[in-house]
């Protein structure tokens, strides 16, 4: 343990796992699947799945974590299971591919901080001109992918600690401030309405599945991370307090975020919320526009403040994602951790080269592949997300509570969430804990896994046909 580092604190764990859930995913992605789940009805969905499903999901990673002192592949051999070892490499895999398109998107964000900060507000009127400016948006994603490097390289409580400690109050006093901002603009109270005021009746099987995959991505479950900062953690931890802090945290995050966003875009729709779509078209396109309203001055302070925002978020979950493979080359392969550092950023960096070309100035990797039954291609950068993030991190977590439950046994596993929980013994807590990863976290997962396949993949929605 020694050897490896770890957390000074467990407020120094909290804030690293907290960031490496909260990302781009809570900023942009969360009000926008709020939006289309109906409003109000996702939130209370999403808000469900995260404590009832997720949690039993962190706490199991957390433990085999830090029972083993190991990355997410080596965490199952150490414990005897060397055949399950290809559950932690999908994990690492996972990673590898999410980083190498998230730090082109963590690229966009940054060059948009640094052209709204010029008053360059024109850039979201040049937003597919800018991402196929493979140079300047390399330069950027360059830079961002350096940063992360170089927070990793500098070790666990002295890198992604420090580092922690310092983004994620500082996101956390960023998103407020343009919350307070933007509850002053014209129909802001329609924005939050349509957010916070559910109606049930909109809450439909697609609304549920949703639901599901947005809450089980917005926690970076089922690639490892948390395995690997568990790692990292005293054994006097309360993993389960702690992991009801994480999961606060990053809920929290994401649901002030759509207390900023809903009421900039009823601001931006002259208060009508019928027809609410963002993602990234409404962040790197439409807000910079909405932005420049607000004057030459006030308009730079608040867009540039926003779009620092958004790279923050991007670089507490990058940080995260390049400790994963990180942690595996150092413990499996015994390579020190700076050149571990160094090598795989820039291995990363390179097979991301074709999400950075993908927007429209490679045709080949713009039109990339036609899954079965579609009628229009996916870029490369869509066709990796579909892979990583959709399919195999719900099938990493359903593997890993199989394996927590099954494999190992739920005995071995709640002697490891005894340490630094007296009381778990017995209690309400271990009781649910042992049904979710029997039986509910398992199937909920392996089925999300299944329907996600068969639609990304397949063009078949078998929520429409059944529904």
């Amino acid at each position: 343990m020694a050897n490896r580092g770890g957390f000074s604190n467990r407020l120094g764990f909290i804030a690293a796992a907290a960031g490496s859930a909260v990302g781009l995913g809570n900023i942009w992605r969360f009000p926008f699947e709020v939006g289309d789940g109906g409003g109000a009805a996702f939130v209370v969905m999403y808000l469900l799945f995260c404590f009832v499903l997720c949690f039993p999901v962190m706490i199991t990673e957390i433990a085999i974590g830090r029972k083993t002192d190991k990355n997410p592949a080596g965490a199952f051999k150490a414990l005897g299971y060397k055949n399950w070892s290809f559950v932690g490499k999908i994990g690492i895999f996972c990673g590898v591919l999410i980083l190498s398109f998230y730090n082109v998107v963590a690229g966009w964000s940054f060059g948009y901080f640094v052209e709204i900060s010029m008053g360059h507000f024109d850039i979201g009127s040049r937003f597919t001109e800018f991402t196929e400016d493979v140079l300047t948006v390399g330069l950027y994603a360059v830079v961002f992918m350096a940063a992360t490097a170089f927070i990793v390289s500098k070790g666990v409580a002295g890198g992604i600690e420090k580092a922690a400690k310092f983004l994620m109050p500082t996101l956390v006093i960023i998103i407020i401030g343009l919350v307070i901002y933007s509850l002053t603009l014209e129909h802001s109270m329609e924005g939050i309405k349509f957010y916070l005021v559910p109606d049930f009746s909109k809450i439909t099987p697609k609304v549920i599945y949703k639901a599901l995959g947005q809450a089980f991505f917005s926690l970076s479950l089922g690639m490892g991370a948390l395995i690997t900062y568990g790692s990292y953690v005293d054994s006097k931890e309360n993993i389960v307090t702690s992991a009801a802090l994480i999961t606060l945290a990053d809920v929290g995050i994401a649901f002030i975020a759509g207390l900023m966003m809903f009421p900039l875009v009823a601001f931006m729709n002259g208060g009508d919320m019928t027809n609410v779509s963002g993602g990234p078209g409404l962040i790197f396109m439409t807000l910079p526009g909405v932005f420049q309203t607000l004057g030459p001055v006030l308009g730079v302070v608040i867009g540039s403040l926003f779009f620092l925002l958004i790279s923050f978020a991007a670089l507490t979950s990058t940080v995260s994602l390049l400790e994963v493979p990180v942690a595996y080359m150092v413990d499996e392969h015994k390579i020190k951790r700076n050149r571990a550092v160094w090598i795989i950023a820039a291995f990363i960096f390179i097979i991301g080269l074709p999400s950075l070309v993908g927007n429209g100035y490679s045709a080949f990797f713009t039109n990339f592949i036609t899954y079965f039954g579609a009628e229009s291609s996916t870029n490369f950068m869509d066709f990796v997300q579909h892979i990583a993030n959709d399919s195999f991190l719900p099938l990493g977590g359903c593997l890993i509570v199989f394996f927590g439950a099954y494999v190992w046994k739920k005995e071995n596993l709640n002697e490891e969430i005894a340490k630094g929980y007296p009381g778990y013994k017995g209690s309400f807590v271990e009781m649910y804990i042992n049904f979710a990863i029997s039986y509910l976290c398992p199937v909920v997962l392996g089925v999300l896994f299944l329907l996600t396949v068969l639609n990304q993949f397949f063009s078949l929605d078998v929520m429409d046909m059944l529904f």
